[in-house]
């Protein structure tokens, strides 16, 4: 239980990690769509929050705090995302290549946990070392992007973040 509490943030980002791979698997294309427009309604709201911000501050805190042109900018991404999410879906081979840079940075920070506990004397760096692996293997599969269809592309993404995630959770509850 006490390894539950003091993981919580890592088990929660694995477990919502696995949600997407899940639901890029079921409807990959609906998902993607929706979590989109998703992300441009809240966009476009903090822009208007922050437009309305700069206004009702006084001048002098208004100049430094740049809420107005924050405000405009997202808003006005946010209304892209919101009205021209086809965009984003058609961009995908590119947002995944970006995806793959992130997880090949990730598997490379995972090397040095798995140097710590090595030098920390944890019996469980065998895990971590696997999980660094497979994180870097996936991240150079995504980035080489070897496949014939962005379905395939979006299935292997999809099955290599649940696996990663699944990963990452024996990690947390094997830690010695």
């Amino acid at each position: 239980m006490k390894r539950l509490r003091e993981n919580y943030e890592s088990l929660l980002m694995s477990l919502c990690e696995v949600a997407i791979g899940i639901l890029l698997l079921i409807k990959p294309a609906s998902f993607t769509s929706f979590v989109i427009i998703a992300l441009g309604v809240i966009l476009t709201v903090r822009g208007i929050m922050s437009i309305i911000a700069y206004f009702r501050a006084i001048p002098e805190v208004a100049a430094r705090e740049h809420n107005l042109s924050s405000g405009v900018i997202y808003l006005a991404i946010g209304l892209f995302a919101m009205f021209r999410s086809g965009w984003f879906i058609t961009a995908f081979p590119v947002l995944t290549f970006l995806y793959g840079i992130m997880i090949l940075f990730a598997g490379l920070v995972k090397i040095q946990w798995v140097a710590d506990c090595i030098r920390l004397k944890k019996k469980q760096w065998v895990l971590e070392l696997i999980s660094a692996a497979l994180s870097i293997v996936c991240a150079i599969v995504i980035i080489n992007n070897p496949f014939s269809s962005t379905v395939v592309l979006w299935i292997f993404t999809a099955v290599s973040l649940i696996v990663e995630a699944v990963f990452d959770m024996v990690a947390v509850f094997f830690e010695g």
